[in-house]
């Protein structure tokens, strides 16, 4: 086996990917040679990446979706398609938050939360799973958070809900895509998206994307530089 990152002739959907973990997972996965649909709900951060990837040598374009939406996210997944005839990997990074105590959470707030990082990430996870599925397998990353499955965040409990819930959705996923060969997993870092540590937990996320990580599934990778044994 060659222990090497290498995306050559393969197609890539990065949700949230107009800054932050989505923006270092789209460039990462471009730098070694994926051809990317760089998506975020605001069309100038999704074609900004995308140009800075182009002006590169990579190949990308931006597209603009609500992934809370089952019908964008559809035309996301489908428009790649058109653009790139396959699918093979997918990054479900797209995710809001909002400090609040949790006395004084409004219902726009938490639904508006979990529809993002969670139903959105469903929705994209089964659109693309059943694409990969049709086309001989492929690879899901979601981007959950330490927040959530081992730790709480105080004032953040439609946040750490709706990352818990990724990560048992991860594996429920993963059980149901294992016979079609499409692996899903989550990776969970800590909160700190500035760019060294983004492009730490991009690194992470292209080696669960790679053939590297085949033996790996339903699985919650932390990419939290051990704050969880601080």
């Amino acid at each position: 086996m060659e222990f090497s990152l290498d995306f050559h002739g393969k197609v890539a959907i990065v949700t949230g990917a107009g800054e932050g973990i989505g923006r270092a997972a789209a460039v990462t996965l471009a730098q070694a040679g994926a051809a990317v649909a760089v998506n975020d709900i605001n069309p100038d951060r999704a074609e900004t990446v995308a140009e800075t990837i182009r002006r590169a040598g990579g190949e990308a374009f931006g597209w603009a979706a609500d992934i809370s939406n089952r019908f964008q996210a559809a035309a996301l997944i489908e428009t790649t398609r058109e653009r790139y005839t396959r699918l093979h990997i997918l990054v479900n990074a797209a995710g809001v938050s909002k400090a609040t105590p949790f006395l004084k959470i409004d219902e726009y707030d938490w639904r508006r939360i979990l529809e993002v990082n969670l139903t959105g990430a469903f929705f994209m996870t089964q659109l693309a799973g059943r694409v990969m599925a049709d086309e001989g397998g492929g690879a899901i990353v979601n981007v959950a958070s330490v927040y959530g499955p081992a730790r709480n965040l105080p004032d953040h409990a439609p946040y750490v809900a709706s990352k818990a819930g990724l990560v048992a959705m991860t594996r429920e996923a993963a059980h149901a895509l294992a016979p079609a060969k499409v692996r899903v997993n989550a990776v969970c870092p800590d909160g700190d998206e500035s760019g060294a540590s983004a492009d730490a937990v991009a690194a992470v996320i292209a080696f669960l994307c790679s053939d590297l990580a085949a033996a790996l599934t339903g699985q919650a990778v932390g990419a939290d530089g051990g704050l969880l044994r601080a």
